[in-house]
């Protein structure tokens, strides 16, 4: 069943395929050395051939049948093994001198070769080789054949054709191989993905993808989707925390309004009292307006709904607004305000976004900075900082103070929903950079830095 499976993966196919691929490189290259052995070395031979013809219809010109006789009788006994293939015959090819009985009966080319079988006379087992030779006439109707025994050629091109054979057998099977073993090292990373993913769908949240230490491809994968993972865990987690959270935080505000509400309905209640509860009905209707309000536009920014409104922003721009803002909320509280611009940068930003998000740090250090303190706000590079001298944030709250409608218990009792910070983070990941909390020393310093 694993075999069939993994047969049909497409891992499997790929290296089917770069097998075929390497075989054929293989079969082209073994190809060009069988031309440029066997290929080279038949030229050769018969270029000596040719050679040999030239010379000996020279010898013929010059010194007539006796003397070329003479000159193929010395030669053939130079060479007994019958290396050499000679044979002189008169126009009707009746042998007057050479090492073979008759002429062959094979029918040339159009070049005038021949290529027969020739007996080793040497040879104890009279078993038969091949010979090449090419026929010329001579004047008077001679025919002369001159050629060479080929035994040593063929037995370089069977040696050569089967090396071929082999060598693209042996590749193909190495590729096979090697291609089987790739597929099931890439088979098992998927199936541990697969795995992984089985199990987060049957409700194991806390599964992550393993890697293999190896920095490749699917560990890069692995990466990217334990980090997805971890993402979409977050947002499963926050929206329960914020379900939590709603439930908990509207529950007050709504049983007030729900009790404003009631007491309109008493009959001896005053004109003037029955508007002051209206008055304060709609003020918590309000409250609660402005808490969904802000939780939509925090979903919106998360899911990237904003990136319309990008346009070029100068920072120190914003920093003035905002300090215009809030700088006479900061003296009627009695603190001293300051706002300071140092290189600041023009950046690719959503403006009122960004205002917003400035906006709520420093509203923030209002609020939780006691008289006679001070807030300021700075503007350098690319990032925007808050100050103050209130109590700060102790260090293991700083990630919880960005969730929706978290609230620090010594804070539970001050004005404000618990989703400013959500929104300003929002803000800083929807312009690709971070809100960063530090310790002031005293107070809290907040930097929120763009990408």
């Amino acid at each position: 069943m694993k075999t069939a499976r993994l047969l049909r993966s497409a891992t499997f196919r790929l290296a089917l395929l770069y097998m075929l691929i390497f075989g054929g490189s293989v079969a082209v290259l073994l190809g060009f050395l069988y031309w440029a052995t066997v290929g080279v070395l038949s030229e050769q031979m018969d270029e000596t051939i040719q050679a040999d013809i030239t010379g000996l219809a020279e010898q013929y010109e010059r010194r007539g049948t006796p003397g070329i006789a003479a000159i193929i009788g010395e030669r053939i006994r130079k060479d007994p093994g019958g290396r050499t293939v000679y044979l002189l015959t008169d126009p009707l090819r009746r042998p007057l001198v050479g090492n073979l009985d008759s002429w062959p009966t094979v029918e040339p080319d159009t070049g005038g070769w021949i290529t027969f079988e020739l007996v080793d006379r040497a040879d104890p087992d009279g078993r038969p080789h091949l010979a090449r030779a090419k026929r010329f006439v001579l004047q008077g109707g001679l025919n002369l054949l001159v050629g060479r025994e080929v035994r040593e050629l063929e037995r370089t091109r069977r040696m050569i054709v089967n090396a071929m054979i082999w060598g693209i057998a042996i590749t193909l099977a190495l590729a096979f191989a090697g291609g089987i073993a790739m597929s099931r090292s890439t088979a098992r990373r998927i199936d541990a993905i697969n795995q992984t993913s089985r199990d987060i769908m049957s409700g194991d949240l806390d599964r992550r993808i393993p890697a293999g230490g190896t920095g490749d491809e699917f560990d890069q994968l692995a990466g990217n989707l334990n980090a997805m993972l971890d993402r979409i865990q977050g947002l499963m987690e926050g929206l329960g925390h914020v379900s939590d959270n709603i439930a908990h935080d509207l529950r007050t505000p709504l049983t007030r309004l729900r009790g404003r509400l009631e007491d309109l309905d008493d009959p001896t209640l005053a004109a003037g009292d029955r508007t002051q509860r209206i008055d304060a009905a709609i003020a918590e209707a309000d409250t609660l307006l402005s808490m969904f309000n802000a939780l939509l536009r925090i979903a919106q920014i998360e899911a990237g709904g904003r990136r319309d409104n990008f346009a070029t922003v100068d920072l120190a721009a914003v920093l003035s607004d905002v300090a215009e803002l809030y700088e006479p909320v900061a003296q009627e509280k009695g603190l001293n305000f300051s706002a300071h611009v140092e290189a600041a940068e023009t950046v690719s930003a959503d403006r009122d976004l960004l205002f917003q998000s400035v906006a709520n740090l420093a509203d923030n250090a209002i609020k939780y900075t006691p008289a006679g303190g001070s807030v300021t706000l700075h503007a350098t590079g690319r990032s925007i900082t808050v100050s103050d001298t209130g109590p700060g944030v102790p260090k293991e709250a700083r990630n919880d103070v960005f969730r929706r409608f978290h609230r620090l218990e010594e804070s539970r009792n001050a004005p404000g929903s618990g989703l400013g910070l959500s929104l300003v983070k929002a803000v800083a990941q929807l312009h690709g950079g971070e809100v960063r909390l530090e310790d002031n020393r005293p107070g809290l310093k907040a930097t929120l830095t763009l990408g």
